[in-house]
């Protein structure tokens, strides 16, 4: 059965036989597919900026939370901003996050990688670099799928979503 496909059982009876006095009814079942979209929410994730990317990373998560699958596409400073291995200190940073104050920095910056470690472990949210970024970052494919879902290219994402509400943050 297709990804995102649910099956439903329709049943059918055929009456068979002659009269009233001898009718039979034999059940016949038939199996359909229905098709139903993949994904909820889509989301392309550009933006360099921690708390943009909190944000679009937080409607995903919320989303996803609930149980409808989404789906985002990681690009470029995105793409940077959440494989970053020290992603505490690059949010605490002054000069990344002017608008915090100092201690709304630090619980930001906290929160940033609780939500980025929530993206990661959910089920119902895949996540995907994009393979124009991975190429041009100098980023190997296979460092980029030990931590996300794969790569993939801007025109299939927005293929294998359509239907889905999209974001561009």
């Amino acid at each position: 059965m297709p990804p995102g496909s649910t099956s439903a059982i329709r049943r059918f009876a055929i009456a068979s036989g002659s009269g009233q006095v001898r009718p039979r009814a034999s059940t016949v079942v038939t199996l359909s597919i229905v098709t139903s979209p993949p994904y909820s929410l889509a989301a392309v994730l550009a933006t360099g900026e921690p708390e943009r990317l909190y944000s679009g990373l937080s409607l995903l998560v919320s989303t996803a939370a609930e149980g409808s699958p989404c789906a985002g596409l990681l690009a470029f400073r995105g793409l940077d901003l959440m494989l970053d291995e020290d992603l505490l200190a690059r949010a605490e940073n002054a000069d990344a996050t002017p608008s915090l104050s100092w201690q709304g920095r630090e619980t930001f910056a906290r929160s940033f990688v609780e939500l980025r470690d929530s993206a990661l472990g959910l089920e119902t949210l895949s996540l995907f670099a994009c393979s124009a970024s991975v190429e041009t970052m100098s980023l190997m494919a296979t460092d980029v799928e030990d931590r996300l879902d794969g790569v993939m290219s801007t025109p299939r994402f927005l293929r294998e979503t359509a239907g889905a509400q999209l974001v561009f943050v």
